[in-house]
Formats: structure tokens, C-alpha cells, sequence
């Protein structure tokens, strides 16, 4: 991944967005109703989603890029430009469920307005989730917010505008976080894929000072996904962990809070031969092609197999009696069990002291960080299925 250059400290632009902030709400824009708004000349067709035509999937990288985090690293790694909040945007819009296809970037979506408990973000970074996609493509409609969605969960960014009942976050902050409390009962019709967004505090925590914005994007809902897993399987020190799609967003993540945070015994994961090598210096104590082996059929057995491929009927073979399986995707099987995380910053700033010392690292995929404008590249490639780690839009005008 690219390294962002340091161009100058945020705390020397804080003084020129704070007269932001004292806007009068009676002439700023963001004092009217949020909204989406889109003008009729951008408008496309309803197309059926019978007929929307699939997307291409592309080759998965060759190459494995392993970001490591450095305590000693600069506060901020990129200068961020802040400019007087405007009327409108641009962002990312789908109108209708289906393909990669229904994304559109319009230039003239309403900036959201800021609720007492939110904050207003300019965004720098974002990354993608499975979620994303399947939300797009309509799977979790009955629960959904209205259509037309502005997507995203992950965010990294600048605070612009606080909130009146917003304690810990003033303008100029650097924040990450997921901004979505819960992933699939009502998530915001207004995303992370944006200029701004609008975020609860609560949901938020300062970005650790030794990572770069695309960075601390790829982590919120991966790395909440991963802790309230372990948490939910009493997950403690001296036990062992078996984690399945070990490179992947989520995986990648558990291997390392197993061995870090939590004091696993032992740590095994799978992956396909490429990645083996990235397991072993996430912390893995044994690495499992799953190409070459079937992980169930080993003697070895685990207290708890993290299932976060959606391979539950075989990870219910490679667990002890009395061990427990958590299951992220895919048919349950007992004693495995699911579950849907709650977005929550406190989670972030309790792990933050562990990506800022270098023991937790982010995992972005060699192939990204995606820009802006190529977001449907960037959603095709996440469902292949084959990424490593996690796929990061950056940077955000």
C-alpha cells in the first residue's frame, strides 16, 4: 500500500474549521432536513433486477502486503484539506437493490445534517464488508433503511461539526469507527461512502496515532466483529482457537486479538497456499492449506473454531465436546452459533493501546487502497471472495 506522505498537523487547521462550528443555524446548509437529493439529469432507469447484468470477477492478487503498524510512527500520516462544509456532495448513491451496476456517483447528494449526539465527519477513508454488498443486493431489505442508500459502514476521518450533547469529540479530531450501531436492523440510509457523515459519538473513537487514515478504515467492523465473537465464547487465557479464512477481514483480526489480547494457547487457522506465511506472522501457531487438507480430519481438536467462511458443518468436527463454534456466515450447525455485532467505540478505544504499540495490525489488500471513483471495481473484486484482509476506498475528495 502506499504510504501517505505528512503534510501538515490537523491541530493547525482546527482553527480554521472551528468557525465552522458557529455557523448560525438559521443560514447553514446542514440546519434543513437531511435528505438525499438527486437532479432529474442524473437520474437512470428502474432496471429489473432480473436483468441487471452480472459483474466480472477479477484474479486474486499474487501478492501479499502485510501492514505493519509502528508505535513511533507520525500522530497523522496525511495532510487533510478542510474546506467550509458545503450544501451538497458527492457520494455514492444506489436507488435500487441489485448489482455492482445500481451504484452511482452523484455530485449533488445533501450533506446530512448533525443530530445532538452525532458529529459530523469529513471522510478521508473507507473500507468495504461483506455486509455492504449483500445490503446492496437486497438480502436484507425487510429491515433495511429507505431506499435510495448512500453505503458504508468503516470510516476514518475529521471531525467538522459537533453535536451539542457531544462530550469527548471537537472539531479537528482525527476519528474511525463503524456507523451503523447494528448491521442489519435499520443501518443509516446515509453511509460512510461520502465526502461527510454524520455519526453518533457513541459509535466513534479517536484513530490510533500511529495509523494512516486508510489504515484505521479498514478496521471497525471487522475488528468489533472479531472481539464480541471471542467475548460471546468466553474466550480467555489458555485456550485454543481454530480460525477459518484466517487472511481474511475479520480472520486475520481474530488470530491476532486470540494471541494478543486474549493469551490463546494455541492459535491454527486456514488458508490457501499463498497466505500461509501472513498467518504465521499474524501469530498463528499452525497454518492449514485447506487446499492440501481438510482441517477436520486433524487429531487435534479446539475449545473454540471461529467459522468466518461459512463451513460450519465442518468446523462442529474440529471443535471439543465442550468447546463452542461461532459462525459469521452459512448454515448453523449445533453447537455452533451466530450472531450480529453491535457497533460500540468503547470497543475501539479499549483496543486501541494494542494497534498503537504494534501487536494488532491491520490487514489492507495489496490490490486497494481503492479510489474514490472506482467503487464498483472495488465492490467486484471484494465478492470474489478472494481478498486479503480488507479493501479500503481512499483517498475521498
Amino acid at each position: 500500500m502506499q504510504n501517505m506522505s505528512l503534510c501538515a498537523s490537523l491541530s493547525s487547521t482546527a482553527s480554521h474549521i472551528t468557525s465552522l462550528a458557529s455557523v448560525s443555524s438559521s443560514t447553514s446548509p446542514l440546519s434543513r432536513k437531511f435528505s438525499l437529493t438527486f437532479r432529474e439529469k442524473n437520474r437512470t432507469p428502474i432496471v429489473p433486477p432480473h436483468k441487471l447484468p452480472f459483474f466480472s470477477a477479477r484474479p486474486a492478487p499474487t501478492r501479499v502486503v502485510l501492514v505493519k503498524s509502528q508505535a513511533t510512527a507520525p500522530a497523522s500520516s496525511e495532510a487533510v484539506k478542510v474546506t467550509p462544509v458545503p450544501s451538497e456532495m458527492k457520494a455514492w448513491v444506489y436507488g435500487e437493490y441489485g448489482g455492482v451496476d445500481v451504484l452511482k456517483l452523484d455530485s449533488n447528494v445533501a450533506v446530512p445534517d448533525v443530530k445532538e449526539d452525532q458529529v459530523l465527519i469529513k471522510v478521508v477513508a473507507a473500507a468495504l464488508n461483506p455486509v455492504d454488498a449483500k445490503r446492496r443486493q437486497g438480502k436484507f431489505k425487510a429491515t433495511d433503511s429507505p431506499l435510495p442508500t448512500v453505503p458504508g459502514y468503516d470510516v476514518a476521518g475529521v471531525v467538522v461539526k459537533v453535536g451539542s450533547q457531544v462530550k469527548d469529540f471537537k472539531v479537528g479530531d482525527e476519528v474511525y469507527g463503524d456507523v451503523n450501531e447494528k448491521a442489519l436492523e435499520g443501518p443509516k440510509q446515509f453511509g460512510s461512502l461520502a465526502e461527510y457523515t454524520a455519526v453518533e459519538e457513541k459509535l466513534l473513537a479517536p484513530k490510533p496515532k500511529n495509523l494512516d487514515f486508510a489504515q484505521a478504515a479498514s478496521l471497525p467492523l471487522a475488528i468489533e466483529t472479531a472481539y464480541e465473537g471471542l467475548e460471546r465464547t468466553g474466550f480467555s487465557p489458555g485456550k485454543s482457537i481454530l480460525v477459518l479464512n484466517g487472511s481474511g477481514g475479520v480472520g486475520s483480526l481474530v488470530i491476532q486479538l486470540a494471541k494478543q489480547v486474549y493469551g490463546a494457547s494455541r492459535v491454527a487457522a486456514t488458508s490457501s497456499t499463498r497466505n500461509l506465511d501472513l498467518l504465521k506472522s499474524l501469530g498463528a501457531d499452525l497454518a492449514i492449506d485447506y487446499t492440501k487438507e481438510n482441517f477436520e480430519d486433524l487429531p487435534e481438536k479446539f475449545d473454540v473454531v471461529y467459522d468466518a467462511i461459512g463451513q460450519c458443518d465442518r468446523a462442529v468436527k474440529a471443535v471439543k465436546e465442550d468447546g463452542s463454534v461461532v459462525a459469521l456466515t452459512g448454515a448453523v450447525t449445533p453447537p455452533g452459533f451466530r450472531f450480529v455485532v453491535t457497533s460500540n467505540g468503547e470497543v475501539l478505544r479499549k483496543l486501541n493501546p494494542y494497534l498503537e504499540s504494534g501487536k494488532v495490525k491491520p490487514i489492507v489488500d495489496p490490490k486497494g487502497p481503492f479510489p474514490f471513483d472506482k467503487l464498483a471495481e472495488a465492490f467486484s473484486y471484494l465478492e470474489t471472495n478472494r481478498a486479503t484482509g480488507k479493501v479500503v476506498i481512499h483517498p475521498i475528495p
